[in-house]
C-alpha cells in the first residue's frame, strides 16, 4: 500500500460513533446546510419501507432534523414499491417522469443521475433500497463529516458484509473485480473497505461535475472521477456496522463485474469497446445455452450541463 494511503486512512477513515449526532446537528446550523436522501428502489416492496420510517422517525423531527428531503426514485418498479414507500412518508417520484426530454435507460446510475434534478439538498446521500435491519446511522454517519470538515467533499460507508451465515463473505464482485483493478490501477483508492457500496455521500457541488455510467458501474466510475476532480484528501470513508441486504447470483454478478470492467476499461482508455456484451450459459433441456447481454455501455454527462439543472438549481 501507498505510504500516502496509509496516512489518509488514518485521517480520513472514521466509526459513526466518532462523530455524535449533536454535534452534527450543531454543525448543520452553523453551515445553514441542507441534505436530501435518494433511495433508488426497483422492486423493493419488501424492504423500503422499513427503511424510509426509519429515517423519518429518527433523522427527520423538530429534535433531529437531520434530513431535510427524502425522496425514492422508482426505477420502472411492478410491484408495490412506489405505494409503500410513499406510505412511509417519503416523496416518490419516477425516473421517466424526470428529465423526460431525455428517454430514460435502464440501470441504476440513471436513476441516480435524474435524482439530481428532483432534489435540493447541498449534499445529497445515496442509500439503496433492499437493506435489511437498516440504522439510521447509514445516514448521520457518512454525511456527519461533510456537516463537520469543509475539506471533505465524498464520503463511502464500510461495513460487514455477512452472506447467509458466513461473516464477511459478501462483496463477490468488491473481492474479485473491483478491489484489484484498484490496487493495480488507482492504487490511491486501495484503502476504501467497499469501493462499490450503494451507501454514500456528497456534496452536491462535486456530483454535479461528474459523468455519471447508467449502469452498475456508478459506484467505481463516481470514486474514480472524484478522485482525479478534488484528490484523494477530499474522500472518506465511515464504519457504520453491517450491511445485510438481498444477495444476487451468480450470473447477475458476472453482468455487474462486466459493466464495471467496462467502467474502469474506459476511464483507463476513453478507448473504444469493440464487443460490449457478455455472453453467459444457462443449462436447459439439451444441454447449455448461451445467452448473451449487453454491457452497459453509456454514461450521462455532469449535469451541470444540462439546461433544465440551471433552471431546477435557480427556482
Amino acid at each position: 500500500m501507498l505510504e500516502e494511503v496509509e496516512r489518509w486512512l488514518s485521517r480520513r477513515s472514521w466509526s459513526a460513533a466518532d462523530r455524535p449526532l449533536d454535534g452534527i446537528l450543531a454543525a448543520k446550523r452553523r453551515g445553514a446546510t441542507t441534505v436530501s436522501v435518494v433511495l433508488p428502489a426497483l422492486d423493493e416492496e419488501a424492504t423500503v419501507g422499513q427503511i424510509v420510517a426509519a429515517i423519518r422517525r429518527e433523522l427527520m423531527t423538530a429534535a433531529v432534523p437531520l434530513v431535510d428531503e427524502l425522496v425514492v426514485v422508482d426505477s420502472g418498479s411492478t410491484d408495490r414499491t412506489a405505494e409503500v414507500a410513499a406510505a412511509a412518508g417519503a416523496r416518490v417520484v419516477h425516473r421517466d417522469a424526470i428529465l423526460p426530454r431525455i428517454p430514460a435507460l435502464p440501470g441504476k446510475g440513471e436513476v441516480l443521475w435524474r435524482s439530481l434534478l428532483v432534489t435540493t439538498g447541498d449534499i445529497v446521500c445515496f442509500i439503496d433500497a433492499d437493506l435489511r435491519d437498516f440504522d439510521p446511522a447509514f445516514v448521520s454517519g457518512i454525511v456527519g463529516p461533510l456537516l463537520t470538515d469543509p475539506d471533505v467533499d465524498f464520503v463511502k460507508a464500510m461495513y460487514d458484509r455477512p452472506f447467509g451465515d458466513s461473516p464477511g463473505q459478501g462483496g463477490r464482485v468488491t473481492e474479485l473485480v473491483a478491489r484489484p483493478l484498484l490496487n493495480l490501477h488507482w492504487p490511491q483508492l486501495a484503502g476504501f473497505v467497499q469501493p462499490l457500496g450503494g451507501e454514500y455521500a456528497a456534496r452536491r457541488s462535486l456530483l454535479e461535475r461528474l459523468p455519471f455510467p447508467v449502469g452498475y458501474g456508478v459506484e467505481l466510475g463516481l470514486l474514480v472521477d472524484a478522485l482525479h476532480t478534488v484528490g484523494l484528501d477530499a474522500l472518506a470513508q465511515v464504519d457504520v456496522g453491517v450491511r445485510k441486504h438481498r444477495h444476487q447470483d451468480g450470473q447477475a454478478l458476472g453482468r455487474m463485474a462486466a459493466a464495471i470492467y467496462r467502467t474502469a476499461q474506459l476511464r483507463l482508455s476513453r478507448a473504444h469497446l469493440v464487443r460490449p456484451t457478455l455472453t453467459q450459459f444457462e443449462r436447459g433441456e439439451d444441454g447449455f445455452v448461451p445467452r448473451t447481454y449487453a454491457v452497459d455501455t453509456e454514461e450521462r454527462p455532469p449535469m451541470r450541463d444540462i439546461g433544465e439543472y440551471a433552471v431546477h438549481r435557480a427556482a
